[in-house]
């Protein structure tokens, strides 16, 4: 059983030490490596204080990717693994205004949000694996992007985005797992945190406010066209084309889950 308690002593000090109100660098503690997120804390500052409070909080701490589509996007921020059979929704906070400022172009993170409400993100974000632009930018009032992953962070992405995705159904149609395979789920074998892709911590490193300063984020020059046509429905669950919230209660979901036949996506 993984808790929160039970993270490694630097990674506490860590998040213990990290600045509140002005980070613009934080570090996401993957079980597949660390990778560091540069926010837009000046141009998208509700969403980066949104973001942030979930982080100070210590929410995000043993957070699940739980729908990974390959060239898409790496979705995570909405459920937390409690220990065997138990993925726990994180509770969410009030919903932020949107702030569609820049392009959802590859190594972008952006908020997820309900179909058909601009101003609905709450908790769950995702990461640009391609140049997403053309579907997201305009899609329901633009999908906010707040941050861009830096350095080498996108190999760690990228690895996660080359394990195989077992469906699940709704929310968490391709999740993806390690050391996992189709006969392990058709013999019923127990998933654990071995398995599941977990953010066992996201602390900050840079609490200046000008961090972002030697950065071009590409604005987002959509937002204001004509609408383009819509995108091929997903089966992701909620709305907003494939970015919506999901709606399935993860309480209990991986022992329902872990004694039917899965499906590789």
């Amino acid at each position: 059983m993984l808790n929160k308690t039970c993270l490694p002593i630097g990674v506490a000090m860590a998040a213990l030490m990290a600045p509140a109100a002005n980070a613009t660098i934080v570090q996401f503690q993957t079980v597949l490596g660390t990778f560091e997120v540069n926010l837009y804390d000046q141009s998208t500052p509700a969403t980066v204080a949104n973001f942030l409070a979930y982080v100070n909080a210590g929410d995000y701490d043993n957070a699940v990717f739980h729908r990974v589509v390959t060239g898409f996007v790496a979705q995570g921020g909405g459920y937390t693994y409690e220990g065997t059979d138990t993925l726990a929704p994180i509770v969410q906070n009030a919903a932020v205004v949107n702030e569609p400022e820049f392009s959802n172009v590859r190594g972008t993170i952006a908020m997820a949000k309900v179909s058909g409400n601009a101003n609905s993100a709450t908790n769950q974000w995702f990461i640009n694996l391609g140049n997403n632009s053309a579907n997201l930018d305009a899609q329901n009032g633009g999908f906010t992007v707040f941050g861009q992953v830096i350095g080498n962070g996108m190999d760690v992405i990228d690895a996660i985005n080359a394990l195989p995705k077992f469906n699940f159904g709704s929310a968490f149609d391709t999740i993806p797992l390690r050391d996992y395979t189709t006969q392990n789920a058709t013999d019923g074998v127990e998933i654990t945190d071995r398995h599941l892709v977990l953010v066992t911590a996201i602390v900050v490193l840079d609490g200046a406010a000008n961090t972002a300063a030697g950065l071009s984020p590409v604005p987002n020059t959509l937002i204001d066209a004509p609408p383009a046509a819509p995108p091929p429905a997903s089966s992701g669950g909620g709305g907003g084309g494939a970015m919506g919230l999901g709606s399935l209660l993860a309480l209990g979901l991986l022992g329902v889950l872990r004694r039917r036949r899965w499906s590789r996506a």
